[in-house]
């Protein structure tokens, strides 16, 4: 790590950053809370600042809104994406008044009443995950449940058909990488084909719904479209993209990292455990304490003042989450331990904030809640059996391999 007696440099890719990045946002916060970073992007490290950032309705989510600075490295860009960079038109990449439009049609799917009808079935698949875990003996949390619980979970919501759910992961697991700026610069070309598959694939899904509408999210979408709502077929498609991939994955990261972290910590499992009224309020405290979502990122279209520092108009700026939810002036001394019983808990940034605050927030919490309390009830001697394994990611930061014995 860099001495405090240096200026900090943002540096995801150093040693020992995936597997532990907090003394790292540390050091940030306490050396160059506004930074601007190698990539020519800006980092805000501070809770206030982010918190600011992500509620300010001047801000956009646009890529085109960035002004280029750096014409070799966008050509080189543009070389690896075939000579054009397409604007994603999901509601996480568009600004008012489409993205109020979006939001509209999809959340009528996320209505709490909706979220709760989802309850038993999702009990249903995680004792389902839990039972083939007890015939073992052992097994792979990830895999075996922080994976496929989140992804049934929204296929069944849609109407999906069967799916090769190996192929969709190896797919998602590429087009995050587009959320990931210090990675995405250079691996633009594979993202793109993963996205080009996708599309593909969620194009043909959409046809085969079009012929076997049910009473699901898919079926609603479309015919908003076709009622002239003006959801076009590629809104349609981003959206089902968006679903699919960001929900899907920051829930894998929370279920998989908080199971994790309450073994690391089995005093904090314990009082889990013996409370159940916990399974309500304690998932709060996780998404706090691991942040499956470490940055949000915007683009200034106006210069702003942080802390003295002027972001000129036209930057990437990435708010981190992650940082902000260990921010000791935001939660006291106790920023870096894990407190399932954390008073404000639910101040997190997690989820974001403003009009891009996630909209399946409240179906990731439910997820996440009956997963991780299931499992520490019913598996009370459960213990980390080996090394884990991240997934090389700095936004959607995750385990890829969690090996436990029960």
């Amino acid at each position: 790590m860099t001495p405090l007696t240096e200026t900090p440099m943002f540096n995801p890719l150093e040693a020992g950053y995936m597997e532990n990045p907090y003394p790292h946002f540390a050091e940030m916060r306490d050396g160059q809370p506004v930074h601007l970073s190698m990539m020519d992007v800006w980092v805000l490290f501070d809770h206030d600042d982010v918190f600011r950032l992500l509620r300010d309705p001047s801000m956009s989510v646009m890529d085109a809104k960035i002004e280029v600075r750096d014409e070799e490295r966008y050509a080189e860009i543009l070389e690896a994406a075939g000579g054009e960079l397409e604007q994603d038109s999901s509601m996480l990449n568009t600004d008012p008044p489409d993205h109020t439009r979006l939001r509209r049609l999809v959340s009528k799917a996320f209505t709490p009443a909706a979220i709760q009808a989802l309850r038993p079935r999702i009990q249903e698949l995680v004792d389902a995950a839990l039972n083939e875990l007890a015939a073992a003996g052992t097994g792979d949390i990830v895999k075996q449940l922080a994976f496929p619980l989140p992804f049934d979970v929204i296929s069944e919501m849609l109407g999906m058909p069967e799916s090769d759910k190996d192929q969709i992961a190896a797919w998602s697991g590429t087009i995050v990488k587009s959320l990931d700026p210090m990675l995405a610069l250079d691996s633009y070309a594979e993202i793109r084909a993963a996205s080009d598959a996708m599309n593909a694939h969620i194009d043909e899904v959409i046809r085969w719904k079009r012929e076997n509408p049910g009473d699901d999210l898919l079926t609603a979408l479309i015919a908003a479209e076709e009622g002239g709502d003006r959801l076009t077929p590629a809104e349609l498609r981003d959206q089902v993209n968006l679903l699919f991939i960001a929900g899907h994955e920051t829930t894998v990261n929370l279920i998989g990292t908080g199971i994790y972290e309450l073994l690391r910590h089995p005093e904090q499992a314990a009082i889990w455990r013996g409370d159940p009224e916990l399974d309500a309020t304690a998932v709060d405290e996780m998404l706090r304490f691991v942040s499956p979502v470490q940055f949000s990122r915007r683009i200034t279209l106006d210069d702003i003042d942080f802390q003295g520092t002027t972001i000129p108009k036209g930057m990437f700026v990435l708010a981190g989450l992650a940082s902000s939810n260990h921010d000791p002036k935001k939660w006291g001394p106790t920023a870096e331990e894990l407190d399932v019983r954390r008073d404000g808990a639910g101040q997190h940034l997690s989820f974001g904030s403003g009009a891009h605050y996630c909209l399946g927030a409240s179906l990731a919490k439910l997820e996440a809640s009956i997963a991780i309390g299931t499992f520490l009830r019913r598996f009370p001697d459960a213990a980390v059996s080996g090394d884990v394994e991240w997934n090389g990611r700095i936004n959607l930061r995750g385990l890829e391999y969690l090996p436990v014995t029960l």
